[in-house]
């Protein structure tokens, strides 16, 4: 294989005493129009790996978009798609099953004919999917995102992200598309799964950490998908979305802008959907406007996923691609991905013909380059061999990655209800039954290898080891007499396995039954993109397994591993214990296994709120008064049974004492809430001390709760801590009548507990002054001091 540098010719922007601006704009000078149009697309192959023992990617029966039209239309050979330059190499590592070692032997080989199809022989960046751990085959599969925010730990959460990112930046990845910064609205979406759940401070928080995790390791991040996905029609995946404008500032873009504010995102990707009729890859003011303009963002917007051509084949709002390149390079958009429909050959006659600006098409380039400048790309001594070679070595799914998954997963896992049964007695007989309790692929998220690429390769296995939920129990508990019985499929009406699930129900002390999802693409799941559900019921016959069991006068266990909440509004009461475990990896098992034992002391909280019935609207705690109030004016009772934020313990806790540091607070200053928890049980644990913000008088409506700070609080028997938070009057701030976001004088409710139900602690402030107007400068967290309490052993 050639070792020769990549650039052969030095040249000034190889300079790298030169600042990186100016080596751009060196490089930008030197290259012809078609060149600089060669940066803004990409290629992914599929059908043309040339290694005659590679895979093809996909086979002929599955497609990774439904779209097979635009899935094969930028399906050329490699060198032809590079003869003017190429932006970025699409998956290389996540679309076949390959060990890394492989994988970085297809890529210098891609990086070679890239290079030497064009003059200037610039380098492709190269990204990969990473949401639930680098997306490759052998590399660890970390919990999915909403089990993340189910663990409330941004710190957590950047160091999960930043050891996902030296996993990719090891074998030559330059960029990680996530994370997921779509905020929940409707639970029956298929990507709840990929989400950190409904309120936007939380996904905020928890996405910005990750964005600095991951980006802290060389790898840029990209937050996805600007804007408005989350919030479709009927949950319906590619669906329209009918919101307002003050929505979509007040609670979809606060987790994009944050992550651009605090973490200094370097990527942004487009959302599929069309928001009032404007689709997000061809809004100007999206993407420039608001992104570039408003919010100073430096980085590339990259496309999701064939979304140019969209703008022509699903959105209707352009005749052919080269229009659709167009709309969507006026809009913002710098890089086209997977491969190069609407930009390149398609778009530069609509630029020699004067009806597209050649500096719109610098302007991306510029931001491109930048970043492969930024990256070493440009560097004289970059090589494709170098670029790979910490694949030698690296081992993706080491030690200290299962550690770290294990971890998140222990910490995810949300205890609903103790019921009278758990923690599970270390003697005796326990049934073990349900279709999640045998099958370890429940464990993962849609976007983990196992989930996402591997079920077209069924003889490879998993790639990584993922002990089953019963395996966990057995290890856990080796004195208890465990039975097995799976009792029905995840889906379908096949009940033919009732039957051994209720014998071994009946002849045991405890039945533990896991229920819920299965992860996978385009209705080949119960949850995943593409995977809508029509109801929060529990998928096929689950809920009438679940009847079933409970009808034997067992005490049952009721697990729940999902992507999504299901309504349980039938089981709570009769179950003996209600656990929920949002796909929490390949540790899930023995993080399952530890909560239910007692070995492990439960500490999630829950990122949504679990309905009591299957219509479970409206889906979010952050409800107007209209929408979270009396069922006297309706029949439909909106109360959730259980709420976000909420998640037992072994032990108890209890939150008082609360103080505020002043009666009043000037709309641009702000105040300091305190609160004492106390450990009263005779365990360890973990409290999550909450703290919401009601507006009581604002010129439009606002949010009867909305979470502004959390802290997570260890604390021993007895002992207690103050947790003071320190709120800035930015952290009122919303959207008024003209939609310019404001501070505005009035009374403020500051509410205290541990979950949006659970607020024993209320208290006033008054903000007085004018009414102010803030922007991107404005404060975006409520930072938190931990304070233990000396010799408080308790009232």
């Amino acid at each position: 294989m050639a070792t020769q540098p990549a650039q052969v010719d030095t040249q000034p922007w190889h300079d790298v005493s030169r600042p990186v601006a100016d080596r751009v704009e060196l490089l930008l000078g030197a290259m012809t129009l078609e060149e600089k149009l060669g940066q803004l697309g990409s290629r992914w192959l599929r059908k043309d790996l040339n290694d005659d023992e590679a895979e093809q990617v996909f086979a002929p029966d599955h497609n990774v978009a439904p779209m097979q039209d635009v899935f094969s239309a930028g399906d050329k050979p490699l060198d032809e798609a590079s003869r003017h330059g190429l932006g970025h190499l699409t998956r290389v590592y996540g679309s076949a099953p390959v060990t890394a070692a492989e994988g970085a032997a297809e890529l210098v080989r891609q990086h070679h004919v890239v290079l030497d199809a064009h003059r200037l022989r610039i380098p492709a960046l190269v990204h990969e999917e990473c949401l639930t751990g680098f997306t490759t085959y052998g590399a660890t599969v970390y919990p999915a995102a909403i089990a993340w925010a189910a663990t409330f730990s941004p710190d957590l959460v950047e160091r999960m992200a930043a050891a996902i990112g030296r996993d990719m930046a090891a074998v030559g990845v330059h960029q990680g598309l996530s994370p997921v910064l779509d905020v929940v609205r409707d639970y029956r979406w298929g990507r709840v799964e990929e989400t950190m759940g409904e309120d936007p401070h939380l996904v905020s928080m928890l996405g910005s950490a990750y964005v600095r995790g991951l980006q802290s390791a060389g790898v840029i991040a990209t937050l996805k998908h600007f804007a408005g996905y989350s919030a479709s029609r009927g949950a319906r995946n590619h669906g329209p979305v009918s919101m307002g404008r003050r929505e979509l500032v007040d609670v979809i873009l606060p987790p994009f802008e944050t992550a651009v504010a605090t973490a200094a995102a370097g990527s942004v990707m487009n959302s599929y959907s069309d928001v009032d009729g404007i689709p997000a890859g061809a809004d100007r003011w999206l993407l420039t406007e608001v992104l570039r303009d408003a919010w100073g963002f430096a980085g590339t917007v990259v496309s999701d996923y064939w979304a140019v051509p969209f703008l022509a084949t699903m959105h209707h709002i352009a005749a052919d691609d080269a229009e659709a390149g167009a709309l969507a390079l006026a809009a913002g958009i710098d890089v086209e991905l997977p491969d190069t429909i609407g930009y390149g050959a398609a778009l530069l006659a609509k630029v020699r013909a004067g009806e597209v600006s050649e500096e719109l098409v610098d302007q991306a380039a510029r931001r491109l380059l930048t970043q492969k400048v930024a990256l070493g790309l440009l560097d004289p001594e970059w090589t494709p061999e170098g670029s790979v070679a910490g694949a030698a070595t690296v081992e993706l799914d080491s030690p200290a990655n299962r550690a770290l998954a294990r971890e998140i997963a222990e910490r995810s896992v949300v205890l609903l209800d103790p019921g009278s049964a758990l923690p599970l007695p270390a003697a005796g007989r326990i049934a073990v039954v349900g279709p999640c309790s045998a099958e370890p692929r429940t464990f993962m998220g849609c976007y983990a290898f196992p989930n996402h690429v591997l079920p077209r390769h069924p003889g490879l296995g998993l790639g990584v080891d993922v002990p089953t939920a019963v395996d966990a129990l057995r290890a856990t508990l080796p004195d208890v007499d465990i039975t097995h019985a799976r009792g029905c499929e995840i889906q379908g009406d096949d009940r033919s396995g009732f039957a051994a699930a209720v014998e071994a129900a009946q002849a045991a002390d405890v039945c533990v039954a896991f229920v819920g999802d299965i992860a996978g693409l385009f209705a080949h799941g119960t949850s995943g993109e593409g995977c809508d559900a029509p109801d929060l019921a529990l998928p096929g016959v689950q809920g009438e397994l679940l009847a079933a069991l409970l009808d034997t006068g067992t005490p049952v266990v009721v697990v729940v591993v999902s992507g999504r909440p299901y309504a349980l509004g039938d089981v709570h009461g009769r179950a003996a214990g209600l656990v929920q475990a949002f796909m929490p990896g390949e540790e899930g098992g023995a993080a399952i296994a530890g909560v239910l034992s007692g070995r492990v002391q439960p500490s999630g909280k829950l990122p949504v709120q679990v309905p009591r019935g299957p219509g479970g609207q409206p889906g979010t705690y952050l409800q107007p008064p209209l929408g979270a109030e009396s069922t006297d004016i309706s029949s439909l009772d909106p109360t959730p049974l259980f709420p976000f934020g909420h998640g037992r313990s072994y032990t108890t806790f209890a939150v008082d004492d609360l103080r505020i540091s002043a009666p009043t607070a000037p709309t641009d200053g702000e105040f300091t809430v305190a609160a004492r928890v106390r450990n009263t049980g005779d365990r360890a644990g973990t409290e999550v001390v909450q703290l919401y913000l009601h507006d009581l008088v604002a010129q439009v409506v606002r949010p009867v709760k909305q979470l502004v700070g959390f802290a997570r609080v260890d604390l021993a028997p007895g002992a207690a801590a103050d947790v003071r938070f320190r709120v800035h009057t930015d952290r009122t701030a919303f959207a008024g009548r003209d939609l310019r976001r404001i501070v505005e004088a009035g009374d403020i409710d500051v509410l205290v507990g541990t979950s949006a139900a659970d607020l024993p602690l209320h208290g006033t402030v008054r903000l007085v002054g004018p009414t102010r107007v803030v922007g991107h400068d404005r404060h975006f967290d409520t930072p938190v001091e931990i304070v233990p309490v000396l010799g408080d052993a308790g009232p």
